[in-house]
């Protein structure tokens, strides 16, 4: 098994530094773990869910936002997953503060985020599970190292290393629709350092998204096929110090609901580590993010093109450098520096529904950048640990644009936006009381920024026959919350967790309806959310049992730009949300699993007029050895046929995955 951070390998990165290099290799094994930094003293203070190696890849759908699922609170924009959504709705959020398609939660692999420069979704097909070791999901503000991402918590991606993944590891499986899913790992060691080279591709007819009373000759199954390539190399540089580099490319394509409704995402990211772990620790990271989107808009009522958003290329960069000095032994100091960039263009061109003929075209962009600075302590005093941090964030929105020129070229629309920049503090705070072995109390309170993607500033989009205007004014979120709860663990094996929240985001971003047929995206005065998060983990002998519940009261607070959305709900937002999987290991390397999820009632938009009914879905796996490394598998998703609507416009549907059953062989999990 990988070691977990603040284990013997950070004892190994404590060695002494004085003697000379040579020494010190023989004196001293050198451990390379591929992480960041150990975890500082306070985590415990606030609402953090871990994740383990076995519950990433023993999911029944096989996909990374389907392992998400079961911290309780996390939500996608939609409830279609990675194969049948449109890319860009894949934001990701938690503690019911959503609304639009963009991610509020900060997504790091490996430290790095991973968010589209441009939309600000998560590109799902791109992380695969079996690539992973640990996901670790906190929620709340956050205030440290890319800490204006991080409105609603973040999530954290670790990848497995060497000795997790073992010298080969592979898979392949079939569903009954005549869908495919196969991945690949090499992890070799290399002298004392590992390397990691994974693949993956996925590709199926999928399903008719449309239901049967409302499919037309011009509907088709949501067909898609996607791959990602993954390269990551970490090796030691003396004795202290390991230098980790990844490369990342990924495409997908997938058609939705019409023929022709096609789109595309793509990508090519790479990124270098640095990571210190002497008495000056110190954790430096540089990325850089290539990434491009299309997409096709089929009339509902003509089935013709009538938008082809042929090309939207985008690109980020950044880095952080954190800090770690010796403060003492009760003290653990973290003082840095981060900085992010964005910029894109759309290209697009509007045509008729009815002669098919160009109308408009049309390109849109700009660029956002932030440069954040941040220091925070966590001071041990006996059972309680106490923690605080604080972060200014330079913000600067420019280069905005948007121009529409008619099929003669002559301009049409033409916008110049301003300007702006600004400087924003933001912190967190908290403590945690470990009372006895088997209870910890905790409490924290937190502000945390958003800046508006490109998306939500330039690009208008269409879900046809419904048009969203973009809004070059739209200003920063900023969230301030506090939340308490506790951890108890009454007996080995068991733990139980709760936390209760009171979250508020002032200015947030929401698709508002101004005529049936037409939406902007405009600030609101606030979306309030509180709640509860409960969870519990019970293992006992062979068997154990995992499960998270979250209670929300979410609202859209004041007199915003149309009177009746005050007191509203905030859309796509249920009130109720929960899920528990079961497994029975009756004998090693064997497995089997279910796993139940409900999601409660929706409302499509922010006037609360479409419904999305509560769903229920219930999925399995079974892992049955054959000999050495290889095992056979079985997997169902949503075995009971559930029928989960994932859009209402208007009484027009569309559906999630229905019953899937995958049947395959896995090698060296």
């Amino acid at each position: 098994m990988a070691q977990e951070e603040g284990s013997a390998s950070d004892e190994s990165a404590r060695r002494p530094s004085t003697l000379p290099a040579e020494q010190v290799d023989e004196a001293y094994e050198i451990v390379v773990t591929g992480r960041g930094l150990p975890d500082t003293p306070a985590a415990p203070a606030y609402s953090v869910r871990e994740l383990s190696r076995e519950q990433i890849v023993g999911s029944p759908s096989g996909r990374l936002e389907d392992v998400l699922a079961s911290v309780a609170g996390f939500q996608q924009f939609r409830r279609s997953d990675s194969r049948s959504s449109n890319p860009s709705a894949q934001g990701v959020t938690l503690r019911a503060l959503g609304g639009n398609a963009t991610s509020r939660a900060l997504v790091l692999l490996d430290g790095v985020p991973v968010a589209d420069p441009f939309f600000g979704y998560i590109p799902f097909t791109a992380l695969a599970p079996e690539r992973l070791g640990q996901v670790r999901v906190t929620r709340g503000g956050g205030a440290g190292p890319f800490g204006a991402g991080a409105l609603a918590g973040t999530i954290e991606l670790t990848s497995a290393d060497a000795a997790l993944l073992g010298p080969v590891s592979a898979a392949a499986l079939v569903n009954d629709r005549g869908g495919t899913e196969a991945s690949v790992n090499f992890a070799p060691q290399l002298g004392r350092g590992f390397a990691v080279i994974g693949g993956r591709y996925d590709r199926g007819p999928g399903f008719f998204t449309t239901p049967a009373d409302q499919r037309e000759p011009a509907s088709v199954r949501s067909e898609f096929e996607s791959y990602s390539g993954q390269i990551r190399a970490v090796a030691p540089i003396g004795a202290d110090m390991e230098l980790q580099a990844r490369v990342l490319a990924f495409a997908d394509d997938r058609t939705l609901r019409f023929e022709g409704a096609d789109s595309s995402s793509s990508g090519q990211d790479a990124s270098l580590r640095l990571v210190r772990r002497g008495d000056w620790q110190f954790d430096a990271l540089a990325y850089v993010q290539a990434r491009n989107f299309s997409n096709v808009v089929i009339s509902s009522t003509r089935f013709t093109r009538v938008l082809d958003q042929r090309n939207t290329p985008s690109t980020g960069l950044g880095g952080k450098i954190e800090i770690r000095p010796p403060a003492g032994p009760d003290h653990v100091l973290r003082v840095g520096a981060d900085y992010r960039r964005a910029e894109g263009q759309l290209q697009e061109e509007a045509y008729s529904a009815f002669s098919g003929n160009l109308t408009e075209r049309r390109r849109a962009g700009g660029t956002n950048s932030d440069l954040g600075l941040f220091v925070e302590d966590d001071w041990s005093l006996g059972a309680v640990v106490v923690t605080g941090g604080v972060r200014a964030d330079h913000t600067s929105i420019s280069d905005g644009f948007f121009i529409a020129r008619d099929a003669q070229g002559a301009v049409v629309t033409e916008l110049d936006a301003p300007e702006r920049s600004d400087w924003t503090i933001t912190w967190r705070g908290g403590a945690a009381w470990q009372t006895s072995d088997a209870l910890r109390l905790r409490a924290a309170y937190y502000r945390g920024l958003r800046l508006p993607t490109l998306n939500e500033l330039y690009r208008p989009f269409v879900v046809f026959p419904v048009v969203t205007q973009a809004n070059a004014a739209l200003r920063n979120e900023v969230l301030e919350g506090y939340e308490a709860g506790f951890d108890l663990t009454p007996a080995p094996g068991v733990e139980f967790s709760l936390t209760a929240f009171d979250n508020r985001v002032e200015d947030a971003i929401a698709n508002v309806t101004l005529t049936p047929t037409l939406r902007e995206r405009q600030n609101l005065p606030a979306i309030a959310a509180r709640g509860l998060e409960l969870g519990a983990a019970v293992s006992r002998g062979r068997f154990a049992l995992d499960a998270t519940l979250a209670l929300t009261d979410a609202e859209v607070e004041g007199r915003g730009p149309s009177l009746e959305l005050d007191g509203n709900r905030p859309s796509q937002t249920p009130t109720f949300a929960a899920g528990a999987t079961l497994a029975w290991k009756p004998r090693d390397e064997w497995l089997f699993s279910a796993t139940l999820r409900h999601v409660g009632e929706q409302f499509e938009s922010d006037v609360e007029t479409d419904r999305l009914p509560a769903a229920t879905t219930i999925g399995a796996l079974a892992q049955v050895p054959l000999g050495g490394n290889l095992a056979l598998v079985l997997r169902g998703e949503n075995l009971t046929g559930e029928t989960i609507v994932t859009r209402n416009s208007g009484g027009s549907i569309d559906l999630g995955a229905p019953r899937t059953v995958w049947a395959g062989l896995r090698f060296g999990y």
